[in-house]
């Protein structure tokens, strides 16, 4: 829980450090793509790009935060992270957050998600002698329920782009 504070504090007084410091950019604004995410090339103020990224990955952890001191109020079994998500998504939807505040540091998160699972997987490894008599069901449980993720997940956004389609083809046939 204390990592929490720590890493607010850490994050507060790295963007108060970076806002300071000059960065050797130039005046332009133009955007460009590395292979991954977008970064900015330019900015008008020193420092906004970087304090931008910082404060939205402030949020995000911020809204964690919320998760893990929900997860010590409410005694349900639920993990910190999915109350976490779900006041994210709430606060998405009903407007309290808009995308922009959230969205470069989310791309980067998602992006680097596959070495968020490194010490998952490292950690297997040490429960081995636990999961070595049950290895077979939860290799079964865990292959029936990822091919049901996708399939749910292929369900709903092929529906979803086919009410849009919808909706612009009945807005594109209204007369003027």
């Amino acid at each position: 829980r204390n990592r929490y504070f720590l890493l607010l504090f850490i994050f507060y007084f790295i963007s108060l450090t970076c806002y300071q410091l000059p960065l050797p950019i130039d005046n332009t604004a133009s955007m460009s793509y590395d292979g991954g995410w977008y970064y900015q090339l330019g900015e008008t103020v020193r420092g906004t790009f970087v304090m931008k990224f910082l404060r939205q990955f402030a949020i995000i952890l911020f809204v964690s935060f919320l998760g893990e001191i929900l997860h010590i109020l409410i005694p349900l079994p639920v993990p910190a992270s999915v109350y976490g998500l779900l006041l994210m998504f709430t606060a998405l939807c009903t407007g309290i957050l808009k995308q922009e505040q959230v969205r470069e540091a989310a791309d980067f998160l998602i992006e680097i998600m596959p070495v968020m699972f490194i010490p998952a997987a490292a950690g297997l490894l040490d429960a081995w002698p636990v999961l070595q008599a049950i290895w077979i069901p939860v290799i079964l449980i865990t292959v029936v329920t990822t091919v049901l993720v996708m399939v749910v997940t292929g369900r709903v956004t092929q529906h979803m782009i086919r009410r849009k389609d919808r909706k612009e083809h009945d807005h594109a046939e209204l007369p003027d």
